[in-house]
């Protein structure tokens, strides 16, 4: 069913990229942006992004797609930069992205109370919303976002139909697929009539997305993290310009700094209690009660020690996943797994391979640097070499679906030194288009209970799904158990022994008594 499903999608494509070189671009070659006819034959994603849209009619999905490219050549998407835009725009921050959702999504944020109608300076408002999306769209390619409409201290002047008209307009025709939602802050009385205008505009199907909230809904959308202290939230994020707020990364709090200590204690608490979980989670309570009575020290031991090699290797379990970039591969490709709070937060890694014939230096950042212990966060990378960077929970703190992390790369000259001063001095000169960016997100595995058989991490680490990895441990597994009963079954050898001697010895006593 899904082969069939996959292979309709791809005539749909197919069909769609012939229809429209022939019935539009063949007649007027000069109507698109050559860029945009050409990344559509490229990209299967963009297209199905459009049939998506129209229910898969290809009539329809060429109309959209026709008017789509029209008006990218119109606003000059693909050369749109901060340059297009007027400072004080930038400035003022009615128009931004930063934070998540609570399903992940990224913010957009339009501050209502800072726009002001006004048809001098409308067209530099579209650009500046076709910026920020058409930023987003080249990095995250198709993930969708959640729309933050903050209409409080809003006045009647900041009524602007057309300027909202145009945001809807781009989600519906211009950036399919994209719109998570719309989220209403605060809306006055006044504009209860010019809403309903707006849910006309957005049809049927999308008028689901319109959610109305107040101080207390809106927490049901997103965290009290990402929200303004005017909307009962916590973050305590102040837009300025410049820089131009960047997906909210920072760097994380020990740039360089050592680890060592805390890794290595909770190392070695978690070495000193696998091997006892793991025979108390798998033989059960009465099993575990009989081998306490019997004196089994020195397979003991042997079973520690084979459990703190396991437990060294499984929290570097390599990822296997490669994310091939032209200055470093890097794995894991999307996401970074972490274990839930019930099975504990493991450390996990990230693999940086240098494919270039130069040095180069890396940065890693995140949007929650209180979280999170990185090392290294700032170093480089030797040509053909590869290095593991060690990403941990710190301070209590649990991880969340939310959290991101930027991994920054850029080529250094052959003479150039790699210390910290070298580095810090190098990040500050280094152009914006030579820097390589790859976004990681966070996973959470949810520990799994079997209802016959308990396991802890130290019998299976969850956090790798792979069946590589959950051979290897099974395979573990059963080779402590055989271990065991062989040792139990010594024991009880050993106890029939005894009672063979001690029988004998008492029935030689027997005969050799006086009568």
């Amino acid at each position: 069913m899904a082969e069939c499903q996959a292979q309709n999608k791809a005539k749909l494509i197919s069909e769609t990229r012939r229809r429209f070189e022939a019935e539009y671009v063949t007649d007027k070659p000069d109507k698109y942006d050559p860029r945009d006819v050409e990344r559509l034959q490229q990209d299967d994603n963009w297209v199905e992004s459009y049939l998506c849209w129209r229910h898969d009619v290809v009539d329809e999905t060429l109309k959209m797609i026709d008017e789509s490219f029209q008006w990218r050549k119109e606003m000059a998407v693909n050369d749109l930069t901060e340059a297009s835009i007027p400072k004080w725009l930038l400035e003022i921050g009615g128009i931004y992205l930063h934070g998540y959702d609570k399903e992940g999504n990224k913010l957009l944020w339009i501050r209502v109370k800072y726009h002001v109608k006004d048809n001098k300076t409308i067209l530099d408002k579209k650009k500046l919303i076709a910026f920020w999306l058409e930023r987003y769209a080249k990095r995250e390619n198709g993930k969708p976002i959640t729309v933050m409409f903050d209409l409080s201290e809003t006045g009647i002047n900041s009524i602007d139909m057309d300027f909202v008209r145009f945001i809807i307009n781009c989600f519906k025709v211009y950036y399919p697929k994209y719109l998570s939602k719309i989220v209403i802050f605060d809306m006055p009385w006044i504009m209860n009539a010019a809403f309903k205008i707006v849910k006309s505009w957005l049809g049927p199907e999308a008028v689901s997305l319109l959610k109305f909230t107040n101080k207390h809904e809106v927490q049901d959308y997103v965290s009290v993290e990402y929200l303004p202290s005017h909307m009962g939230g916590t973050d305590p994020f102040k837009y300025s310009y410049p820089p131009l707020v960047d997906d909210d990364f920072q760097t994380p709090l020990c740039e360089n700094g050592p680890i060592a200590s805390e890794d290595e204690a909770s190392s070695k608490e978690d070495t000193e209690s696998d091997g006892k979980d793991t025979l108390e989670t798998i033989f059960g309570e009465e099993q575990t009660a009989l081998l306490k009575k019997i004196n089994l020290t020195e397979s003991t031991s042997k079973a520690e020690e084979n459990e703190k090699v396991d437990s060294k290797t499984k929290a570097f379990k390599k990822p296997l996943s490669v994310f091939k970039g032209p200055l470093l591969h890097i794995s894991p490709a999307e996401e970074l797994y972490f274990g839930s709070t019930e099975s504990g937060e493991k450390k996990t890694l990230i693999v940086l391979t240098n494919v270039t014939k130069n040095i180069v230096a890396f940065k890693v950042r995140t949007t929650a640097p209180e979280k999170y212990r990185v090392k290294p966060s700032n170093s480089s990378c030797d040509p053909g070499a590869t290095i593991d960077i060690v990403v941990s929970p710190h301070g209590g703190f649990a991880v969340s679906a939310q959290d991101r992390f930027l991994i920054m790369a850029a080529e250094m000259e052959q003479t150039s030194g790699t210390g910290p001063a070298e580095l810090a001095q190098f990040w500050k000169e280094v152009p914006r288009n030579k820097v390589m960016e790859h976004r990681l997100r966070c996973h959470i595995v949810e520990s799994s209970k079997p209802t016959s058989l308990t396991l802890k991490d130290g019998a299976f680490n969850m956090s790798d799904k792979t069946s590589e990895d959950m051979c290897l441990q099974l395979n573990r597994l059963l080779e402590s158990n055989r271990k065991l009963e062989d040792q139990v079954q010594r024991c009880i050898w050993f106890q029939q022994l005894l009672l063979s001697l001690t029988f004998a010895n008492s029935r030689r006593e027997s005969d050799c008594s006086p009568p």
